[in-house]
């Protein structure tokens, strides 16, 4: 489900979101990421959204909270997050966006967003609280966004009881790639000496080894951070019977690689 529903929701960060929050004065394509995510929790303040989003290095949510509510509100970025996905979705999917099996997919996969459980769960219940588009293409990415943050808060968790930091994530997923810490998009960034100091950290857990590698207690936390995380998201399917969730991954199959097509 993640594979079919993480294409879909992510629609959110690509180019024509991006291009409806610059042309609202956003300066750059972070500012519109943390307006849209972050609406949902109101006018919450840099800190606040940076533990809820949990894997950003200090100081990076700041740069942008407060700083977007002076020119937008957090409910018109939920506006504009909805609209902007919903046109990007449609326009990666072509004649799938009128399909019948889209309004089922949305149907079902609208139920399975609904039903999950709240505690603990602080971005997905933010998007609880909001209303539920009527639009079938809308209504699915919607679906798929509330299912992705009710994954990812679970995610959190995951991270947080096996004593795994924001970046440290970051760095244990690279090294699981086979690539280097500096190597990885959302942390090459940083400084040098921030991030040597991160892996040396992890160095001292024993789940990075001298030469920068994983190590096989690392690799064994890795997946367990996983299998949690997957067995933390399941309940939201709960609501479905066996044959329905059959029924949704085939009518979220063709979209979801529609979606890896045009992403592509």
């Amino acid at each position: 489900m993640f594979e079919l529903v993480e294409p879909i929701a992510t629609v959110t960060f690509s180019e024509v979101p991006n291009e409806a929050f610059l042309a609202l004065g956003m300066r750059n394509y972070w500012d519109g990421y943390f307006a849209g995510r972050a609406a949902p929790l109101g006018m919450a303040p840099a800190e606040v959204v940076h533990a809820v989003f949990y894997n950003f290095a200090d100081g990076e949510v700041a740069r942008h909270i407060p700083w977007v509510w002076g020119k937008i509100s957090p409910q018109e970025a939920i506006a504009v997050r909805e609209r902007s996905s919903a046109a990007a979705l449609r326009q990666m999917i072509g004649e799938l966006a009128d399909s019948p099996a889209l309004v089922r997919a949305a149907d079902l996969a609208t139920r399975a967003a609904l039903s999950a459980p709240t505690e603990g769960r602080v971005l997905y219940a933010g998007l609880r609280a909001l209303d539920v588009p009527e639009e079938p293409v809308a209504r699915l990415w919607h679906a798929a966004t509330l299912l992705r943050e009710h994954r990812g808060d679970g995610h959190n968790a995951a991270l947080l009881a096996h004593g795994i930091g924001g970046t440290e994530s970051h760095v244990l997923m690279a090294l699981s790639l086979g690539m280097r810490a500096e190597e990885f998009g959302r942390i090459h960034h940083l400084p040098k000496a921030q991030l040597a100091a991160v892996v040396d950290g992890l160095r001292g857990r024993g789940l990075v080894d001298a030469a920068g590698g994983l190590t096989s207690a690392g690799r064994e936390t890795k997946q367990r951070i996983e299998a949690l995380t997957d067995e933390l998201a399941a309940p939201a399917y709960d609501v479905l019977a066996a044959d329905e969730l059959d029924e949704l991954v085939a009518e979220l199959e063709p979209i979801a690689a529609a979606v890896r097509a045009a992403d592509d």
